[in-house]
């Protein structure tokens, strides 16, 4: 965090004034501050003293993406919504616990925590909660929502009193063709005294990431002039990963889910359409067995058709959750507001899949390592959270003097299991898989490498010859994917019609959470516990139960130093497809126990 504060200076016509300022500055300036809110930026202005301000987030992007456009300043009394994100107790306590619960060489593994033993650890302090809430409503803000681990607030206030409430933030609506957002364009602050109790509020910066799944088989929304091609099917999928037609879900306290943003709705005229036609072979579900949020009445989202279709065929005949938040406010951030769902839901599916990331340079370290924190949050749950690597490559950041890769969050995170991508090495035959050249992948420029993972990624650092300059990324920093799968040329019905080509880690993720979520059901039927986070016992199977993918490499920085190339694949674990993909019935076998 970097302060807001500078040196009082006076000016002559106001040396009168000088017994004033020092009388605030000598006093409990919090204390003076609750009991006079107002008349702290008149001092401030009078006898230039500064407001006591500190940025939460003060390495935010707040640059607006060119897809948004400027649709004009919020009116005073326009009503906005932020998260106020409060400070936890035992973070570390909590990281230790999730080493412990998900070590197979612990004596405290799979003994997960519920909601309330969760809470209970990492609920707030009184005085944290005091604090916050004393500030809010001295402002007047008494709209205000909690959640069942009393770490986050929901209030909802005029733009005027926000701006007042966060000094240096001015809210402005903005419009993408299809829905308007409400952002702050220049960083925010709060009470010196108060930012010592909040990690960062959300609706105020952070615009959606763009979805990531596309057609290559169709432009500008018409059908291209096709050429005869396999593509990717669940008959294809469970053929390549060994599933037979006895692996379906059968345990009924299995669950696993699928989290949408923004526009993305699925239709279920589409999903039964596509299992019609494409789910033949197998026991499955044509039906989504509940829907957490608000479906939109417009057209099915690519995205969201593409991972319900094809978590329900690799996970088949499992319950299946649909979390869809478009954002039930223009200022919400959907992604943010399906985390703090979580935090408020006793009783959620097993395995989650989310096709969601973003550049890590565009967001505040502040909010990434409080997400960080929700997610080990789930983890000592035994929930398991895979999301997809990207579609760039390594990704580059042109710099001023040279380029760099540019990681994903949460790609990046040390507490999810990371699905990378692969085609098929001939795509007429069920042929040997290689990377496929989008597969996000690389390097955190902000989490160290977790311990789990020194062993394998330094393996690699070591053996492979052809590595991109060390000056492109960062050696010491957590490495992704952990895992991969087909990501190339899918089959997936939408507004009920089927669509060929499309492509990106959004459709191997879904495909990986449904192997899970049978490897779970077969543990429950045991009496096992879930898997919850993965990664521990991932990297301690040396690649037991995966086909190593050795060939190919993905994108990177078009410039004479990489020549348009990132990272290559490799024996064993590689930043590309992590340790490789499932061979489903070894995979099982490795991890029932």
């Amino acid at each position: 965090m970097t302060s807001m504060q500078r040196p009082c200076l006076y000016n002559k016509w106001l040396e009168n004034k000088r017994q004033i300022c020092t009388l605030i500055v000598r006093t409990n300036r919090f204390l003076f501050w609750l009991i006079a809110p107002a008349l702290v930026p008149v001092f401030a202005v009078l006898c230039s003293c500064p407001v006591w301000s500190t940025h939460l987030e003060p390495d935010q992007d707040t640059s607006v993406p060119e897809e948004w456009s400027h649709a004009g300043r919020v009116a005073p009394s326009d009503r906005v919504e932020l998260t106020f994100a409060l400070k936890q107790q035992n973070v570390d306590r909590l990281r230790a616990l999730l080493d412990q619960v998900s070590d197979p060489d612990s004596p405290q593994y799979g003994k997960f925590l519920s909601l309330e033993e969760v809470a209970s650890l990492v609920r707030p302090s009184q005085l944290t909660h005091k604090v916050v809430r004393s500030w809010l409503q001295s402002h007047g803000v008494k709209d205000c929502q909690s959640v069942a681990t009393e770490d986050f607030l929901h209030c909802e206030m005029t733009a005027h009193v926000a701006e007042r409430l966060l000094p240096g933030s001015q809210f402005h609506r903005y419009w993408n063709g299809q829905r308007s957002l409400v952002r702050s364009p220049s960083l925010y602050s709060v009470h010196e005294d108060v930012s010592k109790h909040l990690d960062f509020v959300g609706g105020v910066h952070r615009f959606p990431p763009k979805m990531q799944a596309v057609s290559r088989g169709w432009t500008n929304g018409k059908p291209r002039e096709a050429d005869f091609h396999l593509g990717v099917t669940p008959a294809v999928l469970r053929s390549r990963y060994n599933l037979t037609e006895a692996d379906v879900g059968s345990a009924e306290n299995n669950s696993q889910a699928v989290a949408q943003f923004l526009e993305q709705f699925y239709h279920p005229a589409d999903l039964a359409m596509f299992m019609f036609l494409l789910g033949r072979g197998f026991k499955h579900m044509s039906e989504v067995t509940r829907v957490v949020g608000t479906q939109g009445g417009g057209k099915a989202g690519l995205e969201a058709s593409l991972d319900i279709e094809y978590i329900m065929s690799t996970g088949a005949n499992i319950s299946t959750w649909v979390f869809t938040n478009p954002g039930r406010h223009e200022s919400q951030e959907p992604f943010l507001q399906w985390i703090v769902l979580l935090s408020n839901m006793s009783a959620v599916p097993w395995v989650h899949t989310i096709s969601y990331g973003d550049d890590e340079d565009s967001l505040a370290t502040a909010y990434m390592t409080r997400i960080n924190t929700e997610f080990m949050k789930a983890g000592v749950r035994g929930i398991s959270m895979l999301f997809a690597s990207g579609d760039s490559g390594a990704g580059c950041r042109h710099l001023t003097k040279s380029n760099v890769f540019r990681p994903s969050f949460p790609a990046s995170s040390p507490y999810v299991t990371t699905v990378g991508g692969t085609a098929l090495k001939n795509p007429f035959a069920m042929s040997y898989e290689v990377t496929d050249y989008i597969s996000g992948g690389g390097f955190s420029n902000v989490f160290a490498m977790p311990n789990y993972q020194v062993s394998a990624v330094n393996g690699y650092l070591k053996t492979m010859q052809a590595l991109p300059p060390s000056t492109y990324f960062n050696t010491s920093g957590r490495a992704y994917p952990d895992i991969a799968a087909l990501s190339d040329n899918y089959w997936v019905v939408s507004n009920r019609v089927p669509i060929p080509w499309v492509s990106g880690t959004s459709a191997s993720t879904p495909v990986v959470g449904g192997m899970l979520s049978l490897i779970n059901d077969q543990r429950f039927l045991k009496g096992l516990p879930s898997l919850g986070f993965l990664n521990p016992r991932l990297y301690k199977l040396l690649g037991q139960g995966l086909y190593d993918v050795t060939d190919g490499c993905h994108l990177g920085c078009l410039d004479e130093q990489v020549e348009g190339k990132g990272f290559c694949a490799a024996p064993s674990w590689d930043p590309v497809t992590g340790w490789g993909t499932p061979n489903y019935p070894a995979l099982l076998a490795a991890l029932l126990d």
